[in-house]
């Protein structure tokens, strides 16, 4: 996902229902209980759109704020009140000296904690990113880098990575994790990683591979999952982005008509990840690109949304996020914008609602 740019069969069990039972008790309430060390504690699911920080902010004042509806107003003030969560990216540099697209950590934290404890809106920081790269060398550093934006309503942090890492540096995040999650129990840790989603050929529609299942990951991924597996790290997420497959083939995605299909290819992305690399449906997130992606003629449907969330509920799943916040106002169709859904037809937070409705307990 880039930081000022675009972005990048259902099998139900005991254990998707038990995780959904946890899930939906928490689902969209708002206040996070308390965590410890001044954080919230994230519930079981967690539904949170993406909002570039830099993106319509007032740049006086440093507040995350939204031009979504037709007018520039503080984030907080449009957001629909069944969205109870942000996902707030992206933060770069190095934890404890981190930036957000040069306003420092200390005066964005400043600026917004307080309105989004006052709302009682939680939030997760997001690091990284397409456009930049998060590092933390020691645990002191993450320790800073926490508590610059620890409240009540912190729920999690994200490490979005996709690109210029060394292995060393996946390491090092890795590491402080497995450290951080001692001192902050009761926040959500994950790692967000591009995909793509190989299919079985003539398939039109998502299915497991089973033991067969392809790597569906870069090597980024790869040494993501490669260093929690060697830390023994055990509570995480792994949050898959599932947008711009490139050529339509099943050896990308799934494939109907000539073209990706975006929902299937996310159920595809979540089942890969679970058949080869062994991670639980109840340690995976989704977050697709809605609209118009960067490549041209992967659409995100409405009913592609529809899709996802029934699958994240059958399967229990325990995230649904979406790039992004400031994209969900209608545009015509065309190139991927940064600022509305390259599709048209949807309606002001037409995805955002689509997807509160949807995985809502009962829907």
């Amino acid at each position: 996902m880039k930081s000022n740019q675009s972005g990048f069969m259902q099998r139900s069990t005991l254990r998707g229902a038990l995780a959904l039972l946890l899930a939906w008790s928490s689902f969209g309430t708002g206040a996070a209980t308390a965590g410890g060390a001044g954080t919230g504690t994230a519930p079981a699911f967690v539904y949170s759109p993406y909002k570039d920080a830099t993106i319509s902010m007032n740049w006086n004042t440093n507040v995350i704020s939204s031009n979504v509806t037709g007018q520039l107003s503080p984030v907080l003030s449009v957001l629909p009140a069944g969205v109870r969560t942000l996902t707030l990216a992206f933060a770069t540099g190095e934890c404890g000296s981190e930036n957000w697209a040069g306003v420092d950590g200390g005066a964005m934290a400043s600026a917004n904690v307080p309105l989004f404890t006052a709302a009682n809106v939680n939030y997760v920081i997001s690091t990284g990113g397409a456009a930049g790269m998060f590092t933390c060398g020691t645990d002191a550093g993450m320790a800073t880098f926490i508590n610059r934006y620890a409240s009540g309503n912190l729920i999690g942090i994200d490490f979005d990575i996709e690109g210029g890492q060394t292995q060393q540096v996946i390491n090092d995040l890795v590491q402080r994790v497995a450290v951080a999650q001692q001192n902050y129990p009761g926040l959500r840790f994950s790692f967000t990683l591009a995909t793509l989603a190989p299919s079985q050929q003539g398939a039109t529609t998502a299915g497991s591979w089973g033991a067969s299942a392809p790597d569906s990951f870069n090597v980024y991924g790869d040494w993501v999952m490669q260093a929690i597996q060697a830390s023994g790290l055990k509570n995480y997420t792994i949050n898959l982005m599932t947008m711009d497959y490139g050529s339509a083939g099943a050896g990308n995605c799934v494939v109907a008509n000539g073209t990706c299909q975006m929902g299937q290819s996310a159920l595809q992305a979540a089942m890969n990840l679970h058949d080869h690399w062994g991670v639980p449906y109840s340690q995976i997130e989704l977050t697709p690109m809605i609209g118009g992606n960067d490549v041209a003629g992967e659409t995100f449907t409405p009913a592609d949304a529809d899709t996802v969330a029934q699958f994240v509920k059958q399967n229990g799943l325990v995230g649904v996020h979406f790039w992004s916040f400031d994209r969900d106002v209608d545009c015509p169709p065309g190139a991927a914008s940064s600022t509305c859904n390259s599709i048209g037809g949807v309606g002001t937070l037409g995805y955002t609602n689509r997807f509160a409705n949807g995985l809502a307990p009962g829907k």
